[in-house]
């Protein structure tokens, strides 16, 4: 890819809306789509996210536009930062606006409720069987705000050719930016995903006025389960000791700026989902993740006990102090739960 080529962005949330300034600042033309009119027409006019990035000015290379084929058609890079409730349906009104030589970059983190698919599992089941497009994925610990502020911050992008990652490290990476390459797709977006539960648990835990030994118990074996199911699933076990992994498990359980903890803390509080997500803009994707997976976990009979936990205190109205209750009640187990032998084969 030159210089010259133009990018569509596809999704002007926080997350998006930095992307594409992170874009624009190294010369790329950006087509960014926004789904609110109004906010639309806010950004073209006063070059500014007032609804989900307020204060920051947009680079003049950033180019709004609420109609999605203006974004999607004639770019050999789109990057998707829509959130996982609407993924496949933005992503089915790509469809007919895609070449066979579109790279789609996924940096929605998420997994589907009704499909338990990831996201690039999703473009996977909607595409063309004959390698009709390529897709990667962006992960790590990232918080919108710092980045556009220019924090020095580092991120992984997987994809299933190491060619494609590479273009997309040298298209991504700025002096502030740094960008990794990984072939694990699959657990680099499974941690993207399940993080954001283990968060919920953390906030709570802070919610309740537990201290620091409770979160950091909470983070340690919150990566085990997740590491438990992404191995089962078939990503690289040494995935998940990486950015995608522990690098953003660590930021979204303990940031302040983390929605998800913030859920969590308030849930902690006493306060009921309801009323909480009545009050966001912004999406905390750990709530909806829960659902997921709970059946995934059930699915691929895995243990999750601290997902679980999340689970039923999100949709089953459990009490937060039961629930913490109950993951110190469990049998007493060894702390590795596999063998070396069995790591040492899975990194093989």
């Amino acid at each position: 890819m030159n210089v010259s080529d133009s990018i569509g962005v596809v999704g002007a949330g926080s997350w998006g809306t930095t992307l594409a300034q992170v874009l624009a600042e190294k010369g790329y033309q950006v087509d960014l789509w926004v789904y609110e009119q109004d906010l639309c027409e806010i950004i073209a006019g006063k070059r500014e996210n007032a609804f989900y990035l307020p204060g920051f000015p947009l680079h003049e290379n950033i180019l709004p536009h609420n109609d999605l084929q203006q974004v999607v058609a004639d770019h050999a890079l789109l990057v998707m930062v829509v959130p996982s409730h609407v993924y496949r349906n933005v992503a089915s009104q790509m469809l007919p606006f895609l070449s066979q030589n579109t790279i789609i970059v996924s940096a929605t983190k998420g997994i589907e409720n009704e499909t338990l698919l990831t996201m690039s599992g999703i473009w996977q089941e909607l595409l063309p069987a004959s390698g009709f497009a390529r897709i990667a994925s962006l992960g790590g610990p990232t918080f919108a705000r710092e980045v556009i502020q220019k924090m020095p911050t580092a991120i992984t992008v997987a994809a299933d050719d190491l060619d494609l990652a590479k273009t997309l490290q040298r298209v991504f990476s700025t002096a502030f930016f740094r960008v990794y390459t990984s072939l694990d797709k699959t657990g680099l977006e499974l941690a993207g995903a399940l993080k954001n539960v283990i968060a919920l648990a953390a906030g709570a835990s802070d919610g309740l006025g537990f201290g620091f030994n409770t979160r950091a118990a909470l983070i340690t074996r919150g990566l085990a389960e997740i590491s438990r199911l992404g191995v089962k699933m078939g990503a690289h076990p040494l995935t998940f000791s990486g950015l995608s992994g522990i690098g953003d498990l660590v930021l979204t359980c303990t940031g302040d700026l983390s929605r998800n903890r913030t859920v969590g803390m308030q849930l902690g509080q006493g306060r009921t989902l309801e009323e909480i997500l009545g009050e966001m803009r912004m999406v905390a994707e750990g709530v909806k993740t829960a659902r997921s997976v709970h059946f995934l976990a059930q699915k691929k009979e895995v243990d999750m006990p601290i997902s679980e936990q999340v689970y039923q205190v999100l949709f089953e109205n459990k009490n937060p102090l039961l629930a913490v209750r109950e993951l110190m009640d469990r049998d007493l187990k060894h702390e590795l739960e596999v063998s070396w032998e069995m790591m040492r084969d899975a990194c093989q």
